[in-house]
């Protein structure tokens, strides 16, 4: 028997909350169907499978990122513009772990046309811009920006910093300060 109210947009809502409890990768369309204690066959009239629901689980992370990075950079610019980006990044990824996971994945050209990831690149792109970097070079600093937010969250929420002086929480932007400075004395052609 299906539950009155389900549509594609709450199932993926559930499904994201799904993953912040339990992973990302242990959200399935069963599991969702547990969760609203109906059948699952009553779930693929608004989802196709599984794969389709991690991927409207990774539009969702990937706008709610997009949002709240436009919001934290309204108004800044130079190292509090990367300062600000770099928080919402980690910041997303503590309070939805799950859901970050999810904004990994790899989309089909379609859905990544479709999706937020261009408005990540944009606002990458703009705080760059403070620093007066020129193609190649600016590609190269979006690349190396991606990199060490996303492997510095993945290794703090994995444990990997939690067994050795100073805190985490100090190298942070210790991190941010270098990343600043680099940017600032990058070497022109």
């Amino acid at each position: 028997m299906a539950r009155a109210g389900l549509n594609t947009e709450r199932l993926v809502q559930a499904g994201a909350e799904l993953a912040d409890e339990v992973g990302f990768d242990q959200v399935t369309v069963s599991a969702l169907a547990r969760r609203f204690d109906v059948k699952v066959a009553s779930l693929y009239s608004h989802l196709k499978n599984s794969q389709d629901l991690k991927t409207g689980i990774a539009l969702l992370a990937l706008e709610e990122l997009a949002d709240r990075a436009a919001d934290a950079l309204a108004g800044r610019a130079g190292k509090d513009a990367l300062a600000a980006f770099a928080n919402v990044y980690r910041d997303y990824a503590r309070e939805h772990p799950g859901r970050y996971a999810a904004a990994q994945l790899r989309l089909d050209p379609q859905a990544a046309a479709a999706s937020a990831g261009g408005r990540h690149a944009q606002m990458t792109r703009a705080i760059l811009r403070g620093y007066d970097l020129t193609e190649p070079d600016e590609t190269h600093a979006v690349r190396l920006l991606g990199s060490v937010f996303h492997g510095y969250v993945s290794l703090e929420m994995a444990g990997g910093f939690s067994h050795s002086a100073p805190d985490s929480q100090e190298t942070w932007p210790w991190i941010l300060d270098r990343l600043d400075a680099l940017l600032r004395t990058w070497p022109t052609p």
